[in-house]
């Protein structure tokens, strides 16, 4: 069997660059790189509703903004499935076999879901259902036979917590038929988290410091010119810090040698830049000028994809239909192997009632 991925995203929103840089880019290239057999890409909605419970409206109308976005960054429907989670009914009922694979203080004690559950002050009203979060990841690893999963640093707690219940669930029914997954992290240190254009660790729709692969060339701009940079640089000949600079940040993750002759000619590598800002004599306003110019050659190919697929939505509703079609067809394969090796495929098991005739013949 071939290497088979299963990725996706929360349709909480339109995606961002940290999307963009942590994920989408590795996944077009992924797509093209001919190493994977199937990929399948998950609008996962049923899990977005674990904290959005009630308020399923954001959800439902976000769900076709992730689609254009995907769309728009390269992803080819020829080349990968891509499905809403919702719609693959057989997941539920591979998270209901799965809860009876791990306890409730191993939930308790994944620091991804610690951290998620104070982030969103569930402390005291905590819904089982994000509880169970890790439980639900798990279905949609395994139904489809992913054995590549790409994931940031921090939800590594999360596949680990994957593998347990794959080889718990292998060892318990003497079989191999779930696949036990390896993470895919991005190579680019930068592109793991990229940080919000106020500094803040973390790019949040929630927090208002994102640029979005949908703003315009008038928002990435007025974004770009608003970012934060060295507070201590407050004159031009005064040396500046790389550390903490969300500008040589961003710098670090988009910008290419070639951008440096179009768009800043007085340098011809980022680490000349760098070298200038830091003994003195280089402005914010240039630094950011530039990285105006490098956003916008990036997200020039994105916004063009965009706006003709939001042309054509009948055209994006039926690839999430025939993607959905696909990944059913295989969650319901995989959930027949497991049911076989669970023995309670009690219809097809034709020894079962041969065994219950002999039993009662005597």
């Amino acid at each position: 069997m071939g290497k088979i991925i299963l990725t996706g995203d929360r349709p909480t929103g339109r995606l961002h660059l940290g999307h963009y840089v942590g994920s989408l880019k590795e996944r077009v290239r992924l797509q093209n790189s001919g190493e994977f057999e199937k990929i399948f890409i998950m609008i996962a909605d049923a899990q977005a509703l674990t904290d959005n419970f009630d308020n399923p409206e954001k959800i439902r109308e976000n769900i076709i903004e992730v689609a254009l976005d995907y769309l728009a960054a390269g992803l080819d429907p020829e080349k990968v499935n891509i499905f809403i989670q919702s719609q693959v009914q057989e997941l539920t009922e591979f998270t209901f076999y799965y809860m009876n694979m791990v306890t409730l203080a191993r939930l308790e004690r994944n620091p991804t879901v610690k951290q998620e559950i104070v982030l969103r002050n569930f402390e005291n009203s905590l819904p089982m259902g994000f509880l169970t979060y890790p439980v639900s990841q798990t279905a949609d690893i395994t139904a489809f036979k992913a054995d590549t999963v790409p994931v940031g640093e921090d939800q590594l707690p999360m596949l680990e917590q994957a593998r347990e219940i794959v080889r718990k669930f292998n060892f318990t029914y003497n079989t191999d038929v779930l696949v036990e997954p390896e993470a895919l992290i991005p190579q680019n240190e930068t592109c793991r988290r990229l940080p919000g254009t106020d500094g803040k660790a973390k790019m949040s729709k929630s927090l208002g410091n994102c640029i979005y692969l949908a703003d315009t060339e008038e928002d990435v701009q007025k974004k770009v010119m608003s970012m934060f940079t060295d507070p201590d640089h407050l004159k031009v000949s005064d040396p500046g810090k790389l550390e903490g600079n969300t500008v040589f940040t961003y710098l670090d993750a988009f910008c290419k040698d070639e951008y440096f002759a179009e768009y800043c000619p007085d340098y011809s590598t980022l680490d000349e830049m760098k070298a200038h800002y830091q003994r003195g004599g280089l402005g914010d306003v240039k630094v950011k000028r530039f990285l105006n110019s490098v956003l916008q050659e990036e997200l020039a190919p994105i916004r063009e994809r965009r706006a003709k697929w939001q042309q054509d939505i009948p055209g994006v509703y039926e690839i999430l239909k025939k993607g959905t079609e696909v990944a059913r067809a295989e969650a319901k394969t995989t959930l027949e192997d497991m049911k076989r090796a669970m023995k309670i495929n009690y219809f097809e098991d034709g020894a079962l009632m041969q065994s219950h005739i002999d039993k009662y013949a005597k």
